[in-house]
């Protein structure tokens, strides 16, 4: 039974039903292959010209919830209500900008008197309850249907450090937090030009999550923009929790296994991409940033390649395609040759392998996911535990546990040794994601090299690059410059070329440097 935001999934059906979180409809558009939720509770409804029944329905709407502030404030005789959630609001920001003028601005309208940011003035109660939810104070007065929307969110932000998990050796060590407007800030001082634009959405039926979408005006090609703007007008859900229902909501082939997306934490990586005509999305309370088109390349990519001259940058890459290569091949191969291929070792090695493999009492097939799912176990008990007790598990659990199974006939040396490289090498791979999709997809090789032995092998290969082939990332090819075969593009895939060479810009680009 599988569960659709808390909600056990036999109470989701396709087509209209009811359940907590309202009435749903669920559709598949064959086109987009995204699924589309309408919740039909919200309706949109104008204020009162009566201050109480005004505060008597947003507090309906809010249920009564114990942290909405309701202070009665007269000014110029006139009864009025300020509101707002003392969760969400700063109340010394309330009392400094809106209280303390209103107490001494006398002969001066309202709207001259509130000194917040941004000062809007609306009539419709559904526009305040969202003002509400994103931390601003409403301030209603007796006899109009107009009411006030300030501007007084209360801000808890972390510092701007560095994201751990891409981490380089050398350029800048900041990078995004939970704040959007931070996150802008700090994309628009590596772009100071008036080219670069965001445009605003609103994600969200029932709590509505704001999305930025940034691209350079005169870089990005139009079509791209079209498109991405499209498929996020599109988008109709409760709410979006993070920028992984953006891309999921978003992609071309939701059922491959490859990453369509790619995220980082790097203002510079971003603004990198965003120069070079990509699409960029960020979602307010999310310090992950998606650029859209995503290539298979661009996941190997690092701000670290661009740091360093280019002799050691293209050593660097080429040793990371070549841990892919590992990652991915080597226990299907190790595999193919102990069952099927033997002949081709070395006889000194060859003498050594059987030894190892006679005290083993099942196939090779057996041993390698055995030794793959103790890996996996110590990967994520070292990820979910604190850092310091993660980091020991993860060496001691390693070697005892190696050790022992070895010595007790479970799995071979030289089985051992091929999944501790694997491991090495998936390390390597710069994106988590697409780590993880390598992870997952040398476990059908496996199975085909124990089937068929090296003929499984290029069956098996053969259909992942007719995959690779067709997949697409918002209409461009996923792996370009190899399929389409542009012979300049390759100056900056497999090893990096001096940046003076590297004269045009990749296939989101209009224009060339």
């Amino acid at each position: 039974m599988g569960l659709f935001f808390g909600v056990p999934a036999k109470y989701l059906e396709l087509g209209n039903t009811l359940h907590p979180i309202g009435k749903i409809t669920i559709k598949q558009n064959p086109k987009d292959r995204r699924y589309s939720m309408n919740n039909s509770s919200n309706a949109s409804s104008n204020a009162s010209c009566s201050l109480d029944q005004n505060t008597e329905h947003i507090q309906n709407m809010l249920f009564h919830t114990h942290d909405l502030i309701i202070r009665n404030h007269s000014f110029k005789d006139t009864p009025g209500a300020l509101i707002y959630l003392e969760s969400l609001a700063d109340p010394p920001l309330i009392e400094r900008n809106i209280i303390t003028p209103m107490n001494f601005g006398e002969g001066k309208n309202l709207q001259e008197l509130f000194t917040t940011l941004r000062v809007e003035k609306n009539s419709n109660l559904e526009k305040g309850i969202q003002g509400l939810m994103q931390g601003s104070c409403l301030y209603f007065t007796e006899g109009s249907q107009d009411f006030f929307v300030l501007t007084t969110p209360a801000i808890h932000d972390r510092s701007i450090a560095e994201p751990d998990n891409e981490a380089i050796v050398r350029g800048a060590h900041n990078g995004f937090i939970e704040n959007l407007t931070v996150n802008l800030n700090l994309i628009r001082r590596q772009i100071n030009t008036p080219e670069l634009t965001v445009r605003y959405y609103n994600i969200g039926n029932t709590a509505p999550r704001k999305v930025a979408m940034i691209y350079v005006q005169n870089l990005s090609e139009p079509e791209l923009i079209q498109k991405v703007e499209k498929r996020l007008t599109n988008i109709s859900i409760d709410t979006v929790m993070s920028t992984g229902f953006i891309q999921e909501l978003e992609e071309d082939r939701p059922y491959s296994v490859f990453p369509q997306h790619l995220n980082t934490e790097r203002p510079d990586h971003t603004c990198a991409y965003l120069l070079d005509g990509h699409v960029a999305l960020l979602l307010e309370g999310d310090p992950t940033a998606l650029i859209v088109p995503a290539g298979f390349f661009n996941f190997y990519q690092t701000p670290d390649d661009y740091n360093n001259r280019w002799m050691i940058a293209s050593f660097v890459r080429f040793i990371r395609l070549i841990s892919f290569i590992t990652a991915f091949l080597l226990p299907a191969i190790y595999i193919a040759i102990v069952s099927f291929n033997s002949n081709v070792l070395p006889i000194q090695l060859f003498v050594t392998v059987q030894g190892s493999l006679t005290r083993v009492p099942y196939p090779p097939l057996v041993e390698a996911m055995f030794l793959e799912l103790i890996f996996e176990l110590l990967r994520e008990a070292g990820l979910r535990l604190p850092s310091r007790v993660g980091q020991t598990i993860g060496i001691v659990g390693g070697l005892v546990i190696g050790d022992a199974i070895v010595k007790a006939g479970l799995v071979s040396y030289p089985m051992t040794i091929v999944v501790a490289l694997t491991a090495i090498s998936s390390f390597l791979i710069p994106n988590v994601e697409m780590s993880s999709a390598l992870r997952i997809t040398r476990f059908p090789l496996m199975i085909a090299a124990a089937l068929f032995g090296f003929i499984g092998i290029s069956f098996g290969l053969t259909i992942l690059f007719v995959h690779l082939c067709k997949l697409e990332s918002f209409g461009k090819p996923y792996i370009y410059p190899v399929s389409p075969l542009k012979f300049k593009g390759l100056k900056d895939t497999f090893v990096r070329f001096p940046i003076w060479s590297i004269r045009k810009k990749s296939q989101g680009s209009r224009k060339n440097n």
